[in-house]
This record gives structure tokens, C-alpha cells and sequence, in this order.
């Protein structure tokens, strides 16, 4: 019975070349590898980039994202509570309502939203008025939304106002609410009052800032 062959573990010689003109190449190309550097680099055109790495897609920009999120979910709250509990609740106990479906959506879903889109620590921070994570910070959202719904609702009034002006007749009826006017309202209401909270907040830290240099120059 005849016996196998063997198989050579050795690099085949072809073409005329040898296992030592392999090891050679080999050795060349680790060699360009490790010294390679930003001056001996050949130069890749984008289109063999994108090759490799895809195309880049469209970037939306972080406040972008946030305002829309927020204008989102105002419209939101208006569409299911105030349209949705209009025909079960009066007015007063629907307008309570609304206040406290604002406030926890924004604690609850919009800002646990904005932090997990952020792609540095903190940064959905600039885009909340309340930054508790903590119970209490449930409490104060909930108290911060009967502010917007106040702010809200004075906007409305003063646009039935305007309306009522241009017209020239008094009596024209109140200005109807919907969502999406609704949306716009309350989250430049809260974008103004956030602004205001980031301006205080800088001004406090440049302070904090001078009087920590002062204190070590005097050292």
C-alpha cells in the first residue's frame, strides 16, 4: 500500500521564488507598518475612504434633536389630555391636569430621552430646567409645568387679543387650542426659561471661577 505524502509545512516555491524572497516581502511590510507615520503615509482619496468606511450619513446637530423633542412631546400632552379628558373633566380640573401631564412627561420620558441621546457627559444638561434624576425632582417638574401652562395660556390669551384688534370686534371669540401651536408655546417658554437657568448658572461659575484665581494669586 502506497504511503501519503507529507505535506511540506515550508512556503511552496512558485515563480521562481523562494521561502527566503517571502520572508523578505513579509519582513518589508512590517517594516513600512512600524514606521509608518504622517509624513511617509501615501495619500487616500475619499472615495477609497468611503469605500471602507461607508458614506457619512447627516448628522442633526444635538440642540436640533432637543427642541424637536420638546416641541414632540408638548404637542403630545395637549393632543391626549387636553382632547382626550376635555369631554370627562370641567375646565379647571382639565387644565390640572394638563399642568401635571406636562411636568411628568418632561421628568419621566423627555429628559431620560435627552440623556440617553447625548454623545458627551452632560450635555442634555443645557436642555433642562430641572436635572434631578432623584423623586423630588419629579416634584419640582410637575410644579414646573403649571408654569408653562401659565405662560401658555397668557401667549393664548394675548393672541385672541391680537386677533380680536386686527379685527375690530371685541367680542371675537377666544383663540381655539391645538396641538401644534400648543407645542410651539410651551417649549419656547421653556427653552427661555431654561436659557435663563444656563446664564445664571454661568454667571454664578465665572464668579466662582475669579474668586478661586484671586485666591491663589494672593498665595
Amino acid at each position: 500500500m502506497a504511503k501519503k505524502k507529507k505535506n511540506n509545512a515550508a512556503v511552496p516555491e512558485e515563480h521562481g521564488k523562494s521561502t527566503a524572497d517571502y520572508y523578505k516581502l513579509n519582513s518589508d511590510a512590517v517594516d513600512r507598518l512600524v514606521n509608518a507615520n504622517a509624513e511617509n503615509a501615501p495619500e487616500v482619496s475619499q472615495k477609497e475612504i468611503e469605500k471602507v468606511a461607508g458614506k457619512k450619513r447627516l448628522r442633526i446637530p444635538f440642540p436640533v434633536k432637543a427642541v424637536f423633542i420638546k416641541f414632540w412631546f408638548a404637542g403630545a400632552t395637549c393632543f391626549f389630555f387636553y382632547f382626550g379628558l376635555g369631554a370627562v373633566l370641567q375646565q379647571t380640573d382639565l387644565l390640572f391636569a394638563l399642568a401635571v401631564a406636562l411636568g411628568a412627561i418632561k421628568n419621566l420620558l423627555e429628559n431620560n430621552i435627552l440623556r440617553f441621546m447625548e454623545r458627551t457627559e452632560g450635555e442634555s444638561r443645557q436642555f433642562m430646567l430641572v436635572e434631578y434624576k432623584q423623586f423630588w425632582g419629579l416634584f419640582l417638574d410637575v410644579m414646573y409645568g403649571f408654569l408653562l401652562l401659565g405662560v401658555t395660556m397668557y401667549v393664548y390669551n394675548l393672541i385672541a387679543l391680537a386677533i380680536a384688534a386686527a379685527a375690530g370686534n371685541e367680542a371675537v371669540a377666544g383663540f381655539g387650542v391645538e396641538p401644534l401651536l400648543f407645542g410651539v408655546i410651551v417649549t419656547a417658554a421653556d427653552m427661555l426659561f431654561i436659557s435663563i437657568k444656563n446664564l445664571i448658572k454661568k454667571i454664578i461659575n465665572d464668579a466662582k471661577s475669579s474668586a478661586s484665581q484671586g485666591t491663589v494669586r494672593k498665595k
